[in-house]
């Protein structure tokens, strides 16, 4: 192990997604060397590829996956191969290179019938084939990398880079006086940035022995419904609220069941000597002034 870790070069796969994207700034601001890998640059179900990318490499944060929820219900293994078995070649390759692996999975490995937070060491029972494949990945970093892999769950995924749910809600306010929106699945809102900033200091802090392998909930503290999140953004928005109106499940049958409850307990931060992420309501404060957001709240209406 060095004795700096900020000198040991990183790697993040899956690096023109949402969260990549914010990893590699974060990285960047913190004057780590780091190179990001697209999925046209690397296919980590290639182990040859995947063992001359980890070379050298002291960190590798893994953003790369299979995302379409709905899409796995028809094609599990396609999902499965990407989200289960790329990332078996992945966490091999790490260990073979002693590299620490900060592997981005998510709250659909749960079963989603909770009432209380899931505590990281909660029994998993995925409820849709997306979540399946993901729990597949899991494992095999839990398999091949005991001390040095980290799980980071995560889940409400929104940021400046792609499609999310908060820039589609703000989008929607110019065109449509109403809007709505889920009241009965229940779960942590978090900002893409927020959570590339602990998968850095997760990863320091494991280049220092400081933070033990397993899994770690990455995802805002408090909880909301999808409508409270509209709301909420709404309103820091400048825009009412009530524009927003409650609707249950039923109302928007999908191909893939969605958990009515991803609300994850955050006791093992401790252990690397770190806070739980902040609140989802701080967090959408922060992010809502980027940018990006800001100039969603710009497009010419269209009513």
């Amino acid at each position: 192990m060095s004795a700096n870790p900020r000198a040991g070069r990183w790697l993040v796969t899956g690096a023109a997604g949402m969260l990549g994207q914010d990893v590699l700034a974060v990285l960047k601001d913190a004057g780590i060397e780091a190179a990001g890998l697209r999925r046209a640059d690397l296919d980590i179900t290639d182990p040859a590829a995947v063992r001359a990318a980890v070379e050298g490499v002291a960190v590798v944060v893994n953003c790369a996956a299979w995302t379409d929820v709905d899409g796995a219900e028809t094609a599990e293994e396609a999902a499965t191969a990407v989200n289960g078995t790329g990332v078996r070649v992945l966490a091999g390759a790490c260990a073979d290179a002693g590299a620490r692996l900060l592997h981005v999975s998510t709250d659909y490995v749960l079963p989603g019938n909770a009432t209380q937070p899931y505590g990281e060491d909660a029994q998993t029972g995925p409820v849709n084939a997306y979540g399946r494949s993901k729990l597949a990945g899991e494992q095999a970093v839990a398999e091949l990398l005991p001390q040095d892999g980290y799980i980071v769950r995560t889940a409400w995924l929104y940021g400046e880079h792609g499609a999310n749910f908060v820039a589609t809600m703000l989008k929607l306010a110019a065109q449509r006086d109403t809007l709505d929106v889920v009241d009965d699945q229940h779960g942590q809102p978090t900002w893409s940035y927020a959570l590339a900033r602990r998968l850095v200091e997760l990863g320091l802090a494991a280049l220092e022995g400081a933070a033990p392998g397993g899994v770690y909930h990455g995802t805002a503290s408090g909880r909301t419904t999808w409508m409270g999140l509209a709301r909420e953004a709404y309103r820091l928005s400048g825009l009412d609220p009530e524009r927003i109106r409650p609707t249950t499940s039923e109302a928007f049958v999908r191909p893939a069941v969605r958990p009515a409850f991803s609300v994850l307990g955050h006791e093992r931060w401790s252990a690397a000597g770190l806070e739980p992420l902040p609140d989802w309501r701080a967090q959408l404060a922060e992010a809502i002034t980027r940018p990006a957001f800001a100039e969603l709240l710009r497009l010419p209406s269209t009513r």
